[in-house]
């Protein structure tokens, strides 16, 4: 006699293998929970623990986002889930370069990137702007430069405005995400804690 139930078993083992494979990906990404704390608190160091916040942060508004999500807007002139992402993610490219003062050089055409993809090169830009601001004493920080470049034109400016700009804004449009995303029905995990950096037992 068939086992009528044996499709059913292979369904369900095929779907819990892809969620599980899916939760290994995640965890291997970035900031999953925040660093251990700097040796001290000089001015990289401090600046390093500043991103590595935002990528706390980011983590977690960003984790489980549906199709529906990403799609929400809550007005029709208003920037949807995933334009917030775009920017966030173009402004982590910005954080990544002024660590080490590489000029922002706009680009006719981007590429389209996916939710998963976007994400990913977001929080490793992050990782990577942490990493290079580790360290630095107030010297540093003179080759930590705002670089736009367009064509023969550059405009310089001194950290301080990478500290109120990008970096800032950043942490603006990630709490965004999560307003956005309990608009839809889909708060983020109850259990994040951005004070202790984890999350809850």
């Amino acid at each position: 006699m068939k086992n009528l139930f044996l499709p059913k078993k292979i369904g369900l083992v095929f779907f819990l293998t892809f969620i599980l494979n899916t939760h290994a990906q995640d965890m291997k990404l970035p900031y999953y929970q925040i660093p251990d704390y700097p040796e001290d608190y000089g001015p990289g160091n401090v600046v390093a623990r500043m991103i590595d916040a935002l990528g706390f942060r980011y983590y977690w508004a960003t984790e489980g986002l549906t199709q529906k999500d990403l799609e929400y807007t809550p007005a029709e002139e208003a920037r949807t889930c995933m334009q917030t992402l775009e920017h966030i993610h173009g402004m982590s490219e910005m954080i990544l370069n002024a660590a080490d003062g590489t000029p922002n050089i706009r680009e006719e055409n981007t590429v389209k990137l996916s939710f998963d993809e976007l994400r990913k090169k977001t929080l490793e830009n992050i990782k990577s702007a942490s990493g290079k601001m580790r360290g630095k004493q107030a010297e540093d920080f003179e080759q930590s430069q705002v670089i736009f470049k367009n064509g023969d034109n550059e405009s310089i400016f001194p950290y301080w405005n990478m500290i109120n700009g990008m970096l800032s804004d950043c942490m603006y449009h990630t709490g965004q995400i999560v307003l956005m995303r309990r608009m839809t029905g889909n708060p983020k995990n109850p259990n994040v804690s951005v004070f202790m950096g984890r999350l809850r037992e």
